[in-house]
Parts: structure tokens; C-alpha cells; sequence
């Protein structure tokens, strides 16, 4: 698995990355979970993305591979208020306890990354938060402090000089990161995982997503129906559902300033194939071109700027 250099932080990562949301939202089994993990680890995949919120992914995740520790760079995500911690949303006294739950549930004693969790611009100027990771990343908790969000909020974040990773929505449905925040993360070296490479498969009918996905994707699935573009016009042949998913992966990793794609699955074949589809590299020039030229279409016909899906 071909690995990047991931900003300033001076860590490697492998350009695939695991997203630990599905296998807690959707809520897996435990020895499911080991096996994708494993699977991963063993096949170079060394990004582990995973959330306090996603209901038992940290758990999940710590369970199944701690014991394989320096293997990965464990990302997790924080600020939300918890029905078991004192304090309100994006305190200080909310992000210092999540920091030290997410140590018990993985089972470690540091977190490579730790990210906000889709605050809002404001939190960030107020710097409440921002500073309750600083103080973290001070006491060898954190190793490297960040933010998981999108648009403007993404923008200041990748300027801030404590911020040395940001998290952000890059993918063939969702494309406004690509002129707005990767040019200013490329300028400060931030290191820049891609979340919903894949777009949430919006090529698939509404009717086929289950779970967190039923109504998440809708926005995605009404923009890919406008892009207009086939398989076989990018280079491709073959069915669809399965080519879409490595179009897709190499189109979000063909972007200058991403260093790794995170994909959550379920699925330990999904796991296998999606190794497979990043192993190909970037899309050909040609396809990549007609993609984003499909995108500036279809957002200038629906007549509104197409804002990145938080």
C-alpha cells in the first residue's frame, strides 16, 4: 500500500484509510470488525479514523487491534456533549474527558490525532476548544491537534498554526474543497484526510442504502443523477455498481493535497476491493477532467453553489 508523507506532522500514512463510523452506527460484530481490521493492517492500510460519537467504535476498534498499536495512526474526533460527561458541547471540560475516554476505549496511552467534530466556524474563533487540544497535545495525550468539517470553518481551520490536520468531504459529488481549502492546507502543509470518497455510492438507488445511509446520501445521489456521465465515456466497462466505487476512490486520491481516503465498511470483501482500487493510482488526466468539468456543469445548471457536505 503506497504511503504518503501527511503534512508537517512527520507521520506516514497509506493514501486508504479506515473510517470507524459504519461499524459502530451500524453496530457490528465484534469479531467482524477484527477481521476487517486485521485485513487492513496486514494488506499496509495504517489509518484508523474513528469518532466519541460513533456509538461502540472506539471500543470496537481498540478491542480488536490495540494489541497491533504501532502499527497505525488512530485518529479520533471529539467535542460533542455526552449524556456520561460534565459540561457543555465544545468545552474545555467536554473535550479534556472525551480525550481521556477515547485513551481507555482504545486502549492506548496516546491518540496520534485528535480532531473537533464539525463545530462551527464560531467555536473555532472563540478558541475554547482549539485550546483544550493544545493543552492535550501538551501533556502527550494528543501528538497532533485538528479539525473534521467543511467549508468555511475548514478554510480557517487549515490556517491556524496548532491545526495540523484537517478532515474534509472530497469526492466526485462534493467537490467545492478542491479550489476553496486544499490550496491553503497545500500552503501550510496541513496533512488532509479525505472523508465519503466514495460519495455514500450515490450511483446506487435511494431504495438499496440502509441504515445511516438511507437519508444521508440524498443530496449526494441528486447531484451524481445531474453529472450525466458514464463508466464507459471515463475508460471504464463493466457493471456500474462495482466500477463506480474505484472511479470514485482514485478521483478523490488524484487530488493534489490529499494524502489519504478514508472508506468505512462492514464488509471485509468491500475492505479487500477497495485496497485493490487504491493500489491502481490516480485516474487518467483525461477522465479526471471530464469529471470536474460534469461537476461545474451541473452545479452552474442547478443554478446554486454546490457547498461541501458536512
Amino acid at each position: 500500500m503506497q504511503r504518503s508523507a501527511f503534512g508537517r506532522t512527520g507521520l506516514e500514512v497509506s493514501i486508504l484509510g479506515f473510517g470507524g463510523g459504519p461499524v459502530g452506527f451500524l453496530e457490528t460484530a465484534q469479531h467482524r470488525v477484527a477481521n476487517i481490521l486485521n485485513v487492513l493492517l496486514d494488506d499496509g492500510v495504517n489509518l484508523i479514523d474513528t469518532a466519541a460519537m460513533y456509538l461502540g467504535s472506539e471500543e470496537a476498534i481498540g478491542q480488536s487491534v490495540s494489541h497491533r498499536r504501532d502499527e497505525y495512526v488512530l485518529v479520533s474526533k471529539c467535542g460533542q456533549a455526552m449524556a456520561d460527561l460534565a459540561g457543555k458541547e465544545w468545552s474545555a471540560d467536554v473535550i479534556t474527558q472525551t480525550v481521556d475516554r477515547s485513551l481507555r476505549r482504545l486502549r492506548t496511552d496516546h491518540l496520534d490525532v485528535m480532531l473537533l467534530h464539525s463545530c462551527e466556524l464560531e467555536v473555532l474563533k472563540q478558541g475554547e476548544a482549539v485550546g483544550a487540544l493544545i493543552r492535550a497535545r501538551d501533556a502527550g495525550k494528543v501528538r497532533f491537534v485538528g479539525y473534521s468539517g467543511d467549508n468555511e470553518a475548514a478554510g480557517y481551520a487549515a490556517e491556524l498554526p496548532d491545526v495540523a490536520v484537517i478532515e474534509m468531504s472530497v469526492n466526485i459529488c462534493d467537490q467545492a474543497h478542491i479550489d476553496m481549502v486544499l490550496p491553503k492546507t497545500q500552503h501550510h502543509n496541513v496533512g488532509v484526510i479525505a472523508k465519503r470518497p466514495i460519495a455514500n455510492a450515490a450511483w446506487k438507488p435511494l431504495t438499496d442504502q440502509r441504515g445511516i445511509y438511507a437519508d444521508y446520501v440524498k443530496t449526494y445521489s441528486q447531484r451524481f443523477a445531474t453529472l450525466g456521465v458514464e463508466p464507459s465515456a471515463l475508460g471504464f466497462d463493466g457493471d456500474a455498481n462495482r466500477i463506480w466505487p474505484e472511479i470514485a476512490l482514485r478521483f478523490t486520491l488524484s487530488q493534489p493535497g490529499v494524502h489519504t481516503a478514508i472508506i468505512g465498511t462492514t464488509d471485509p470483501t468491500h475492505a479487500q476491493a477497495n485496497i485493490v482500487a487504491a493500489s491502481k493510482g490516480p485516474l487518467p488526466a483525461e477522465a479526471m477532467e471530464q469529471l470536474r468539468t460534469a461537476f461545474r456543469r451541473a452545479e452552474s445548471e442547478a443554478g446554486e453553489t454546490w457547498i461541501a457536505q458536512t
